[in-house]
């Protein structure tokens, strides 16, 4: 698992970020990204790029966005078993 905190950051640099950090991701490995507000608009671009995501609430006030390859079973499987 590897940790992206975009909390701080402006827009658009959270989604510029994520999708840097999504271009080195190994097999059986997700990405754990920690934002101050749900980024809808990020989602269907990771559809599009063939990433699988899921949404939870963090703290502090927060999200969590738990990404990994959609073709990837070990990584999806970590992902979803993680308290957030």
């Amino acid at each position: 698992m590897r940790v992206l905190d975009v909390s701080e950051l402006a827009a658009p640099e959270p989604m510029e970020c994520i999708l840097v950090e999504l271009e080195s991701l190994a097999p059986g490995e997700y990405l754990r990204v920690l934002h101050r507000r749900e980024p809808w608009p990020l989602f269907p671009i990771l559809e599009e790029r063939g990433f699988g995501h899921e949404l939870r609430p963090c703290q502090p006030p927060g999200f969590a966005i738990l990404i990994w390859r959609a073709a990837d079973q070990v990584a999806e499987a970590a992902a979803r078993s993680t308290g957030g």
